[in-house]
């Protein structure tokens, strides 16, 4: 008899600390014991089962057998499939019981039914048999807690969340969400930000990895929806939806270009993000680490837009031209900040647009200016690029 007052305190506990159902502990128990019945006293090919009942204390094992007949199983090795592509298993009394015996257990038993038999009560393993069982266990609460977490947190992607800084390891930093853990991978890092074990900080839940043996909540600061989803955060107009984030593009630690459009007739877009003097965008900037962000007014007319898009340079003019590209004319003395440094103010007009964009001088139009071309290409297909590089060291204090 299993001494089922201190297994109970022990399955509350584990349940507790896992984050888990205590069935769930309890399912994990059975199959492990089990597994050990089956390593020391049963055959490899048997299907044995425990029920341990928790009431009483009684732990009981049971041998599964499938009701089948000559057309679901070979009798013997001549036998040939019965179904044309289809192999059918050869009979194994281990796992298997003709319909002819098994009626004489259960007279209305069918084909494909699962018969139940007892087998003798065991309560001492050897030591391979309890490896075999810590095994088990182990594996079905990593079952069950990637359950649990997949649960929790599937609906949750694409959302901001908050989270301690716990360590670093091989340039990936990992965060603690409360019940679980997160982890930042180098690119999704903001170049030049610094991170210190137990900062709390905000990140944007970027997907959650089923494919490994146990889940992983993968977090950014880089991508541009967590720009988004702040501004979201912090202005009212956009949950009421009187305003809407069109367009972003972004160079993380450096610059983010926004494009939002009014919803309703009477509502400033650009003002509702700006905040009442500047207040909202301050707030998001200070969480980029003083990132720049450039709020722009979206528009349907590509001229418009892409004028509106190389903000705060002074646009002449806007000529439209074939295969999604535009020669943009721009003032001598606003040459400099329409390309920006590096090109820098031209390549994110360009992703914000998704246009090939050509910028000149209105004195000098025929001159192309170095860094002021910009083809998106493939590299910018789409505003929210996700890097796949994960291999670059984090910035680390």
């Amino acid at each position: 008899m299993i001494n089922i007052k201190d297994l109970s305190k022990v399955i509350k506990q584990v349940a507790t600390e896992k984050g888990l159902e205590p069935e769930n502990i309890l399912e994990a128990i059975e199959s492990a014991l089990a597994s050990a019945y089956k390593r020391e006293f049963g055959k490899k090919s048997e299907i044995i089962k425990a029920k341990l009942d928790l009431k009483t204390g009684t732990l009981d094992f049971y041998q599964i057998k499938t009701v089948v007949d000559e057309n679901t199983v070979r009798l013997n090795d001549e036998d040939e499939s019965k179904e044309e592509g289809k192999e059918i298993p050869k009979f194994n009394p281990d796992k298997h019981i003709l319909i002819e015996e098994a009626s004489k257990i259960k007279p209305d038993v069918k084909v494909g039914e699962e018969l139940v038999f007892k087998l003798p009560p065991k309560e001492e393993f050897g030591r391979i048999a309890a490896q075999v069982a810590k095994q088990v266990i182990t594996q079905k609460l990593r079952d069950f807690e990637k359950e649990a977490l997949l649960r929790e947190w599937k609906d949750k992607e694409g959302q901001i969340v908050s989270g301690v800084i716990q360590r670093f390891d091989r340039g990936n930093i990992y965060v603690d969400l409360g019940k679980s853990i997160g982890i930042m991978f180098p690119n999704d890092s903001i170049p030049g930000e610094h991170y210190k074990s137990g900062d709390r900080m905000r990140f944007l839940i970027l997907a959650i990895q089923e494919e490994t043996n146990y889940p992983g909540i993968i977090l950014s600061r880089s991508h541009p929806d967590f720009v988004k989803k702040l501004f979201e955060l912090e202005v009212p107009e956009i949950a009421e939806g009187a305003v809407a984030i069109k367009d972003i593009a972004r160079e993380p630690g450096s610059r983010t270009k926004i494009a939002v459009a009014s919803v309703v007739e009477g509502v400033d877009p650009v003002g509702a993000l700006v905040g009442p003097r500047g207040t909202r965008v301050m707030v998001v900037t200070n969480e980029l680490g003083n990132e720049r962000i450039d709020i722009i007014e979206w528009s349907e007319d590509p001229e418009k837009y892409i004028a509106n898009a190389l903000s705060p340079a002074k646009v002449h003019s806007v000529e439209i031209l074939p295969r999604r590209s535009a020669k943009i004319l721009v003032p001598e003395d606003q040459l400099s900040l329409a390309i920006g440094r590096g090109g820098q103010n031209v390549r994110l007009a360009a992703k914000l647009t998704n246009w090939k964009l050509d910028v000149r001088s209105v004195t000098r139009p025929d001159e192309v200016q170095e860094g002021g071309i910009v083809d998106i290409g493939e590299e910018y297909e789409g505003n929210e690029n996700i890097e796949e590089d994960k291999d670059i060291d984090s910035r680390e204090e």
